[in-house]
């Protein structure tokens, strides 16, 4: 391999291996998958007005906004007693009335994603609005120079200075709102907007921002400044070590590293570069971008700790706290080591961790060379990510996910325009190129493809084009075509990745001459390119359903690097019985033969009766990222026996001997595996010997295709005909759980449902509920229980042969409770509908008012005062479907706003609009 060239400002020994390509190197073909979402970013992208996003800063330093209005929600223009307050001017938290104080991080988010998509694009209206943007920036803090206010020339914000202070005074989330998260995110775009397009404007804006920061940092001990960092959302600073790292180099200006330096967490650094897990209940998107900027540290000092910690953080993540789809942590925050299943809430996944975990594992390869990184990032960007955009487009919302939720039933947070993920929304949909290709350095640098979608590098440097073609995003057959600017062929070393999910032997092929490599890593092909010189990759898929690392029972469904859901109406978790469709080596058979063909066409393909599709497809319906494997039958290779799957005492069943590790790898070994399984659960009384050699039947049949299992296939015809004369024995009864009635379409019981244990002989039934006291079980019982109920029966008959069966039941009775909460903001009011259930927990709440319809509540919401009394009615349902009366908000006339009353009494029947279901 070439010797690495330290790249600029990197310390020696600490440059990346692999290094990204120059912005518009890489155009992803109209072919990719990735394509329809960046078509409809870069759609808003051009027509979404500059001065919108522009108003807030202007408003703050009383500039004319233009007549425009912010982009809303979090991006607001704040209350309108609220001041510009300078850092010590604040009047305190009684006397003033704040909101939307992170607003500014939108703006940024705006314009890195402008910058990325003018060089991508090499689009002259992207870089007019680049410009346009930075120009705006640029007289705002200006204007707040000349107040003389604020405590440097360079501060830059939409909202007050007060914010840093209170913070170095330690003042909680609620009170401020992650001031230096703001901040970072106006740096990243006026960076971005320098480096992408060389808007020099851009880096004077942002230096000036830079001596701002480093001023108040400076005169903080760092004990007060750990203190900060650890404080809950309010410590929160993004990337912040990051930018000032980048800033460092192409400022020259070393008080910037410093300044980065200055956000170092000692704990958490110590803890990854040591391996300790220290994750637990921490703000997951808090501290992933800081995880970054440690990389970049570490390519600034050559400081070995920073990298290391970065690695360790990764590792305690992926994959111990990674969902199916790429995501991380519950409602923001990270759970227990080595939980997945355990830490599936209503709220996982948000979409701003994915973004950075992303950003974090790309550099990491870039440093290491090892494959899991580029592993993880394939998963993430094409499922997490592509799938975070919905499929439409829009001149107004990013229409990207908040949280990606992996619970029963769950349905994606769409839109998000003016919140953090909405802000790296907008830059994830015009990156989808990055990734693909990683190059060395020198004269002689090698091309690393860690990705592969269509997509077209041009590499000026080498000389060479590089593209990548696939028929679909399904095939298994991928085509690099190499064309050569010169006359003279090109020397290079290519290295292939071939990914861990390859299911059979990977072919290279290069001028007819064929490598077997080794799933799991790179193959390196060193040649002379000539133009027109070919690689075709064979990288087979299969059909696979992967556990969670805490529960096996729990899986979801993979096609290659395509996480598949379930799309079904319920909001229970699905059961199927997925070892009955277990092939070897991990395979899951399908309903259809060709599983590639089905998703190519319809982007469906049938597993077990359901309807499964890619995750990526940004659909508004419900799905199910995992479901429970559950065979009450024994049955493998798609083939149900009908024989019971009958456990020991242990809990522990003939299939789970047939796939315990190591797995049958072939059809030969699986049928070997079967005959042996089958004479130990006659042994132990799971099956008798009809039952054993129907099962053994069913896998000569589902099995015996080829020659390669004809020994195998002889070896079960004589276990079936060594038992043949064996007299069956007497096996314990065969129980049922029935319930009746059928749950609602949510799958959850929204009435008491009635149990009755059904015995196939004549023996002693009993039933315990949620782990009590065993009981008899005469007739029905009904279950006055909420939430998921475990019902367990058991059936002893009278030689005292026992078996057992049980059920989960998701019951839930009762509908949810809201309440609504009234600000006064003058004119008007700010309302927020809140609403509690604590069993199958919140869908929505719905309210209407005069000139409303009867619409599903997203955020808080204003009405103005009127001349006479308003009222708005209000009311929630849950997962389950149930639905609560009506409440009603009375407000006021305009001329008395402190009298606002709120009446919560049930509405009437008749007050319902037409538009209510």
């Amino acid at each position: 391999m070439t010797a690495p060239v330290t790249a600029p400002g990197a310390a020696p020994g600490a440059a990346p291996r692999a290094l990204r390509f120059p912005a518009g190197s890489v155009r992803l073909s109209p072919h990719s998958p990735f394509a329809r979402a960046r078509a409809q970013m870069l759609h808003l992208a051009r027509v979404y007005p500059v001065d919108r996003l522009l108003a807030v800063f202007r408003a703050n330093a009383g500039l004319d906004t233009r007549g425009a209005q912010p982009p809303g929600a979090w991006e607001g223009f704040g209350h309108p007693a609220e001041e510009a307050w300078g850092p010590h001017d604040y009047p305190g938290r009684e006397a003033a009335q704040t909101a939307n104080l992170l607003r500014g991080h939108y703006a940024g988010h705006f314009l890195s994603m402008l910058a990325i998509a003018a060089a991508t694009e090499d689009d002259p209206l992207l870089r007019a609005k680049v410009d346009e943007m930075v120009t705006g920036l640029a007289d705002v803090q200006a204007t707040l120079a000349a107040t003389g206010r604020y405590s440097h020339p360079g501060f830059l914000s939409a909202s007050g200075e007060w914010q840093f202070s209170r913070l170095e005074d330690f003042a909680p989330y609620g009170e401020i709102w992650a001031p230096y998260y703001t901040c970072h995110k106006i740096m990243a775009g006026l960076l971005d907007a320098f480096e992408l397009t060389g808007n020099a404007q851009a880096l004077e804006v942002v230096t000036r921002m830079g001596h701002w920061v480093s001023g108040r940092l400076e005169k903080l001990d760092d004990e007060r400044r750990q203190r900060m960092w650890s404080l809950y959302i309010a410590g929160e600073f993004g990337g912040m070590n990051e930018t000032l790292t980048r800033l460092s180099v192409v400022a020259d200006e070393p008080r910037f590293l410093a300044a980065a330096r200055c956000f170092d967490q000692h704990d958490l650094l110590d803890a990854g570069a040591g391996g300790r897990d220290i994750l637990d209940g921490m703000h997951a998107n808090q501290h992933l971008p800081q995880l970054v900027g440690y990389v970049h540290a570490f390519e600034r000092t050559g400081e070995r700790r920073y990298l290391d910690a970065a690695i360790g953080i990764f590792d305690q993540v992926v994959p111990g706290r990674m969902y199916a789809h790429g995501g991380t942590g519950e409602s923001e925050l990270w759970g227990p080591a080595r939980t997945v299943a355990g830490d599936i809430g209503r709220r996982n996944a948000e979409t701003c961790a994915t973004y950075n975990l992303v950003k974090l594992a790309e550099l990491l390869f870039a440093h290491t060379l090892e494959p899991r990184f580029v592993d993880y990032a394939e998963r993430a960007r094409l499922n997490h990510i592509l799938g975070s955009r919905r499929d439409v487009l829009s001149d107004e919302s990013p229409d990207v996910t908040y949280m990606f939720p992996v619970h029963a039933g769950a349905l994606p947070e769409y839109d998000n325009v003016g919140t953090c993920c909405g802000g790296t929304g907008l830059e994830n949909h015009v990156g989808h190129h990055d990734g693909i290709f990683f190059h060395g350095a020198g004269d002689h640098a090698e091309l690393w493809v860690a990705r592969y979608t269509p997509a077209e590098l041009h590499w000026a440097e080498r000389g060479l084009h590089v593209e990548i073609d696939q028929a679909h995003p399904f095939a298994d057959r991928v085509t690099l075509r190499v064309r050569v600017d010169g006359a003279e062929p090109v020397r290079l070393r290519l290295h292939l990745r071939i990914p861990a999910w390859v299911a059979g032997p990977a072919r290279v092929v290069v001028d007819d001459a064929a490598l077997t490599p080794v799933t799991g890593g790179f193959a390196t092909v060193e040649s002379d390119w000539r133009d027109g010189d070919t690689v075709e990759l064979t990288l087979p898929a299969a059909l696979r359903a992967e556990p969670t690392i805490d529960d096996p029972a729990l899986r979801s469904l993979a096609f290659g690097p395509h996480v598949l859901v379930a799309r079904d109406g319920g909001t229970t978790v699905i059961e199927r019985p997925w070892d009955g469709h277990r092939m070897p080596a991990g395979v899951i058979r399908a309903d259809v033969d060709d599983v590639a063909t089905a998703l190519a066409g319809a982007r469906v393909v049938a597993v077990a009766g359901l309807r499964f599709e890619p995750v990526w497809t940004g659909s508004d319906e419900r799905y199910h990222l995992y479901s429970r494997a559950v065979d009450p039958t024994i049955g493998f290779a798609g083939v149900d026996t009908g024989v019971p799957t009958r456990r020991r005492d242990d809990g522990t069943s003939l299939l789970d001997d047939l796939w315990a590790e190591p797995a049958p790898r072939d059809d030969a070994d699986l049928l070997d595996r079967i005959v042996a399984v089958c004479r130990l659960a006659v042994a132990d009384a799971l099956v008798n010997g009809s039952e054993a050699r129907a099962i053994v039947t069913a896998g000569v049949g589902a099995l015996a295709s080829s020659p390669a299992v004809d020994a195998a296939a002889d070896r079960a015809r004589s276990f079936i005909a060594e038992t043949a004369a064996v007299p069956d024995a007497a096996m314990p009864p065969t129980l049922e759980i029935a319930v009746s009635p059928a749950p609602a379409a949510s799958g959850w019981f929204t009435q008491p449902p009635t149990i009755e244990v059904r015995v196939s002989t004549d023996a002693r039934a009993e039933v315990r509920v949620d782990g009590g006291a065993w009981r008899a079980a005469h007739g029905s019982l009904v279950l006055d229980r909420e939430g998921v109920v475990r019902i367990e029966a058991r059936a002893t008959d009278r030689e005292g042969r026992t078996s057992t069966a049980a059920r989960e039941l998701s019951i839930d009775t009762s509908p949810p409770r809201s309440t609504a909460r009234v600000k006064d903001l003058g004119a008007a009011v700010e309302i927020t509908l809140e609403a509690a259930d604590d069993v199958s927990g919140v869908e929505s709440i719905r309210w209407e008012g005069e000139g409303t319809f009867w619409a599903t509540f997203q955020e808080a919401f204003v009405r103005a005062l009127t001349d006479r009394e308003q009222v708005i009615e209000f009311a929630a349902v849950d997962r389950a479907g149930n639905e609560e009366p009506r409440n009603r908000l009375t407000l006021p006339p305009a001329p008395k706003p402190d009298t606002i009353a709120i009446a919560l009494t049930a509405a009437s029947r008749a007050a319902r609009s037409e538009n209510d279901s």
